[in-house]
C-alpha cells in the first residue's frame, strides 16, 4: 500500500474517556481496547463497552487478545461490536478465522521464528485471510515494551496493509514512515503519561508528526 497518500493512525490501550475524547479531537482514525488480563491497560467489557458506546461516528474499535477463549472473544464482539479483532498472542490461523470477522493479525518480530526476513514473511503468508499484518517489537510479555524492533526486516513484506507498531513516538514516527511506508500506525506507551493513561499533547504530537511525514513523503 505505499501509494496511500495518507497514513492510518491507531492508537491503542485506552481506559479513560477522556483520552478517548483527545484522541478523537487530534484525528485519530482508530482506537483500542485491550482484553488481555495481564496488561496494565486491559479493560473488562463493561469497561469497554461503556468507552465505545461514547465515541462519535467514523472511529474504528480495535479489540485486542492474547491467546483468548473462543467465548471471550465472543462476548467481546456481541457487547463492544468492535470493528476489528487484533490476535496479538500465539493463536493461528484457524482461530483467528472461526469467527469470521475481519481482524488484525500480530507478529512479535525478532522472536523465534521471527528474526529473519524470508522466516517473517513466511510466517505471514499463513494469515492470508487477515485484512492488515501488524509489527510489533518481541517481548516476553506480548507486546507493550515500549521498544521498536530492526525495520529492514520488513523489507519483503507488501502482500497486506502492513501496521508498523512497537516504539513508536513522536520524535522517530517520521523517521518510520520514511523507511517502511506503512498503511498505518499504532501507538500506545509513546502516548502515555503512565500506563493507561493517555496524554492529549502527545498525542496531538504524535498525530502532527505522522500528517508532517506524509506531506514529505508522499510530496516526492
Amino acid at each position: 500500500m505505499k501509494g496511500m497518500s495518507r497514513t492510518r493512525i491507531k492508537v491503542c490501550g485506552f481506559t479513560r474517556a477522556e483520552d478517548l475524547s483527545a484522541a478523537v479531537e487530534a484525528g485519530v482514525d482508530a482506537v483500542g481496547f485491550v482484553f488481555y488480563p495481564r496488561s496494565q491497560r486491559a479493560v473488562s467489557v463493561e469497561q469497554a463497552k461503556a468507552l465505545r458506546a461514547a465515541l462519535p461516528p467514523f472511529i474504528d474499535v480495535v479489540a485486542l487478545f492474547v491467546n483468548a477463549q473462543a467465548d471471550e472473544v465472543e462476548q467481546v464482539i456481541q457487547h463492544v461490536r468492535p470493528s476489528l479483532l487484533q490476535f496479538h498472542g500465539d493463536e493461528t490461523p484457524e482461530q483467528c478465522e472461526r469467527h469470521a470477522y475481519p481482524y488484525l493479525r500480530a507478529f512479535r518480530v525478532g522472536g523465534p521464528g521471527l528474526d529473519s526476513s524470508a522466516a517473517l514473511l513466511e510466517s505471514c503468508n499463513r494469515y492470508a485471510k487477515a485484512c492488515g499484518w501488524l509489527f510489533d517489537s518481541h517481548s516476553a510479555g506480548y507486546g507493550g515494551s515500549g521498544r521498536k524492533f530492526d525495520w529492514s526486516l520488513l523489507s519483503a513484506v507488501s502482500a497486506h496493509p502492513v501496521v508498523l507498531s512497537g516504539g513508536l513516538h513522536a520524535d522517530n514516527v517520521e523517521r518510520a514512515l520514511e523507511e517502511v511506508r506503512p498503511f498505518a500506525v499504532d501507538v500506545s506507551s509513546g502516548v502515555e503519561s503512565a500506563p493507561g493513561v493517555k496524554s492529549a499533547e502527545k498525542i496531538q504530537q504524535f498525530v502532527a508528526r505522522v500528517r508532517a511525514a506524509d506531506l514529505s513523503v508522499h510530496s516526492r
